[in-house]
């Protein structure tokens, strides 16, 4: 092991916890993106056709008359 002198060592220590802390955003936007992706996968495809055409449908009905011109 090496042997810095001290200011440099206290630098070291802020990197180590700067990379600790950025490893953890790492694997809990990991976590957050899995349990996404298992939510949407548990929709069956009849579910998710029955979605679409409801925000269609929505969308559709909140567009004004005069959208043409």
């Amino acid at each position: 092991m090496a042997v810095y002198p001290r200011p440099m060592r206290r630098r070291l220590r802020w990197w180590k916890v700067l990379g600790l802390a950025g490893l953890a955003g790492v694997a809990a936007s990991g976590v957050v993106i899995a349990r996404a992706e298992r939510r949407r996968r548990a929709y069956t495809p009849e579910e998710i056709r029955a979605r679409l055409r409801d925000r269609h449908a929505q969308a559709s009905a909140a567009k004004p008359a005069d959208d043409a011109a």
